[in-house]
């Protein structure tokens, strides 16, 4: 591969998934896989692979939202539309690469294939060393027979056959000029079809049986046991103190939103200690440090900076190390202001952050009968634990 040669991913996500759900339901990319949906799994396999320059999606624009949620805090190239066929919503996404070289790589995969192992994206990678296309692909091992009524009829020599996965590797200049050249007379089921129909031929690189599409029901329940097995659950907990400053009246923030007070909090960043709290036991759950190493108070650059962007880059840390977030329990420990009040809005500012329903994120609100610093109304305590779910 040449080393100026980028290398994009488009993954497919514009389908309907009727034989999952039924036309009217949430397409299947867009459902949840143990914590995250199967289009976020997707997404993040290729995001873990520094060599992959950008990746991008096809999608239907009826389930932007979903999709919005789906890729909330994933720096990705802007989506394209889906077409009417599989063909021209590729053909649209491919059209939507910017200043893709002739010779650069594109990674065709589909959304509904979220347990693809990494090192099977870099065995294809590698095999346009020397093809100019290559598709992961499975030898068939099953017995191949024809039928006819419900009755076998003759029987298929399965010697030579292959079963073809994603994703689908090729040149950029050839899979565009396979998309112009097709034919609309032909049903070209995926893109190593349309790359032979213009002469070129296929490697084939030997893929995972793990590397499921996710197409029924059962495939699902499938995909949960392949990817229990893979995954450790972790616990962190986290604590943190604020000082209220007599000398600077209010307002406070305490989980990410503000909350009208008479005193501020003291800080170096914008002080919220319950974020601050989260903040830790993320990364104790991914085994990270503390907050304070990551963002040194006697760094100016995060003098009075917003603590979501704390929690963003602990979340964006979790994620490369393939860990999602199962839950936050949170504590918030003070005599006043009365954190009751605006625990709902609490919930629905840490869900957003994290990319979480807000079912996820509890929070809770206690004094210290009037004993201790925070019964003396000096401060703020707040403790938290987090779950997290980490694959391999």
């Amino acid at each position: 591969m040449s080393q100026s040669s980028d290398i994009h991913v488009l993954i497919a996500a514009a389908g309907s998934g009727t034989r999952f759900g039924g036309a009217a339901a949430l397409p299947k990319q867009y459902h949840d896989l143990l914590g995250q949906s199967i289009l976020r799994r997707t997404i993040l396999k290729f995001k873990n692979i520094n060599k992959i320059n950008n990746i991008s999606c096809i999608i239907n624009p009826i389930f932007k939202e979903e999709y919005a949620f789906a890729t909330k805090n994933i720096d990705l190239a802007p989506h394209s539309t889906g077409g009417k066929t599989r063909k021209e919503s590729i053909f649209n996404g491919l059209k939507n690469i910017n200043e893709a070289n002739n010779e650069d790589i594109i990674l065709i995969h589909d959304a509904a294939r979220p347990l693809i192992p990494e090192d099977d994206i870099l065995k294809l990678i590698d095999a346009l060393e020397t093809s100019r296309a290559a598709t992961l692909a499975r030898p068939v091992s099953e017995t191949l027979r024809k039928g006819e009524n419900n009755h076998c009829s003759d029987i298929v020599s399965r010697d030579s056959l292959w079963a073809i996965q994603t994703p689908q590797a090729f040149r950029y200049g050839d899979i565009m000029k396979a998309h112009e050249q097709s034919r609309d007379d032909i049903e070209y089921t995926d893109d190593t079809s349309l790359i032979t129909a213009i002469g070129i031929d296929v490697a084939l690189v030997e893929g995972s049986a793990e590397n499921i599409k996710i197409t029924t029901k059962n495939d699902m329940r499938m995909a949960e046991k392949l990817l229990s097995t893979q995954t450790s659950t972790r616990t962190g907990l986290g604590f943190d103190v604020h000082a209220f400053d007599a000398e600077s009246s209010g307002p406070i923030r305490i989980g990410g939103i503000d909350i009208e007070y008479d005193k501020k909090l003291k800080g170096h960043s914008d002080a919220d200690v319950a974020l601050h709290a989260i903040t830790d036991a993320i990364l104790g759950a991914i085994g990270k440090g503390d907050i304070g190493q990551h963002f040194p108070p006697s760094d100016d650059t995060f003098k009075n900076m917003d603590s979501a962007i704390f929690l963003q880059k602990a979340h964006e840390m979790a994620l490369k190390q393939n860990a999602s977030i199962n839950n936050i329990d949170l504590t918030i420990i003070c005599e006043e202001p009365k954190i009751g009040p605006h625990a709902a809005k609490m919930r629905h500012r840490i869900a957003s952050i994290l990319n979480l329903n807000e079912s996820a994120i509890n929070i809770k609100a206690t004094t210290t009968e009037r004993l201790g610093f925070t019964g003396k109304k000096e401060g703020i305590a707040a403790q938290a634990v987090a779950t997290v779910t980490q694959n391999g």
